[in-house]
């Protein structure tokens, strides 16, 4: 694709999102807790579509049929099912801690409320440590996927992408980022849907010849969706991302956007009908690379489908790679401030750090973005989900007042612990303390040992500790 084309492309969607981020909050008042719940303004609809949006991030385009390349059908499936599930949960609890905390802006904020300021601190950290990773990884693969479309020097679109978006969101906070999500959610689905549409209408029936196939050069590729023992792993990916997902603030700062319990039930279910069958179909593709033999580079597999196609088909692509970073970064970039704002400064962050913070966070996750490898960022990502399989059921169960905070806070110290059991049980102890930092099997897939241990452990604790030692 001609690089003035590629250039005018990048900047012209760019400047179509700082427009509207701009305009969503021109004309209004800003306060600090406007800025980062943007309380009750959001129908079911727009919540729907803000959730899917936040959720899409460009990784769509590259995990999903990494996943397919590697793990076949159960993979795919458990990957698509690992996206849904935490809108789903949300749809369940979100108005449960809504009614106990109608001033709450992140989910620590009633972690607060019910254990205490040291799980508050311990809650946010996690938090922030798996958004800033998620961030990273978002400019990480903007800048591979502009790489591969146009031959774009990844920099530049990582700074691009990162500028404006940090830009309209200081300026608006989630406001802003609610607003642009709605234009960003239809681009997507219209993209998507005209693109696969082009995809399959080529030829479906040998896509699903070539999903069905073993991997002809590969041996580390089972990418058939005829191969069905990666249940255990495809288990394990649904434990650890809706664990994880718990986490992230973006969702949190929603449930209280929503104008009420129902806006956040109905609209939590739209973007869980919504991903499944996006993330499965990217997934499907994956299978589809793998049976055509191996690819040089596995975490683009989707790509190899598309290098190919004329101008108009990469332009396309071009336009939803940065439709889709966007509606991650913005949301990750306000939830970032909101848990540094109320759960690790207790509240004490002012409007004009909180927007501050917010262009802070960009210089370091450009640097991450540009230095580490995508084998890095997948164990961050997997220590990260490890953290919060072992918090999410002491939190969790909170919502039953039996539970303590000492009991909740012995439960998440118990979950990691649990998992140092396990290896200890099954191999030894050092790779019992292994799992702790590399959660994965010997095929490097999610370990479903090391997460229900984490998950069980931690939920058992809790439980027994609650009784041990009950609050006053």
């Amino acid at each position: 694709m001609d690089a003035t084309a590629s250039y005018v492309l990048l900047l012209g969607t760019l400047a179509f999102f700082g427009y509207v981020g701009f305009t969503a909050t021109a004309e209004r008042e800003m306060d600090s807790d406007t800025f980062l719940s943007a309380r009750g303004s959001q129908c079911w609809v727009r919540i729907g579509l803000s959730l899917f949006a936040s959720g899409m991030g460009v990784w769509i385009l590259f995990a999903p049929s990494e996943v397919g390349y590697y793990g076949g059908f159960w993979d795919v499936a458990g990957y698509a099912l690992s996206s849904a599930t935490p809108f789903m949960l949300l749809a369940y609890v979100g108005p449960l801690i809504r009614e106990q905390l109608p001033d709450g802006v992140t989910l620590a904020d009633y972690v607060a409320k019910r254990l205490g300021r040291p799980m508050q601190v311990y809650v946010g950290m996690i938090s922030v440590l798996y958004m800033f990773t998620f961030l990273f990884a978002e400019f990480t693969a903007i800048g591979k996927g502009m790489d591969i479309l146009t031959g774009m020097e990844p920099l530049v679109p990582m700074a691009a992408v990162a500028i404006v978006t940090a830009a309209y969101t200081a300026y608006g906070g989630l406001p802003a980022s609610l607003q642009t999500d709605r234009f960003q959610a239809w681009m997507i689905l219209w993209l998507v849907i005209v693109l696969l549409l082009i995809l399959f209408g080529a030829d479906s029936g040998q896509l699903i010849d070539d999903a069905k196939a073993y991997n002809p050069e590969d041996d580390w590729s089972k990418g058939s969706m005829s191969h069905m023992d990666s249940f255990e792993s495809g288990l394990a990916l649904v434990i650890a991302i809706t664990a994880a997902e718990m986490f992230s603030q973006g969702n949190w700062q929603r449930a209280w956007a929503s104008e009420d319990d129902e806006a956040l039930r109905k609209g939590a279910a739209m973007a869980s009908a919504l991903v499944l069958p996006l993330v499965f179909v990217m997934g499907f593709l994956g299978t589809v690379v793998a049976g055509r033999g191996a690819a040089a580079d596995p975490s683009a597999a989707f790509f190899y489908l598309i290098e190919d196609s004329g101008s108009l088909l990469i332009a396309a692509f071009v336009v939803l790679a940065v439709a889709l970073v966007c509606s991650s970064a913005d949301t990750l970039q306000s939830a970032i401030v909101a848990s540094l704002a109320r759960d690790l400064s207790d509240g004490r962050m002012e409007l004009g750090q909180a927007r501050a913070a917010t262009i802070a966070v960009i210089p370091v996750a450009i640097y991450f973005a540009s230095t580490m490898d995508a084998l890095s960022v997948f164990g961050i990502f997997l220590f990260a989900d490890l953290l919060a399989a072992a918090t999410v059921a002491p939190v969790l169960l909170t919502l039953w007042p039996a539970v303590s905070s000492r009991g909740a806070l012995m439960g998440a110290v118990f979950g990691l612990a649990s998992v140092v059991a396990y290896g200890a049980v099954t191999s030894n102890l050092s790779t019992g303390l292994g799992y702790l930092t590399s959660p994965t099997n010997e095929a490097g897939l999610a370990n479903l040992g090391v997460f229900l241990s984490a998950l069980i452990g931690s939920a058992f604790v809790t439980v027994a500790g609650s009784y041990a030692l009950p609050d006053e």
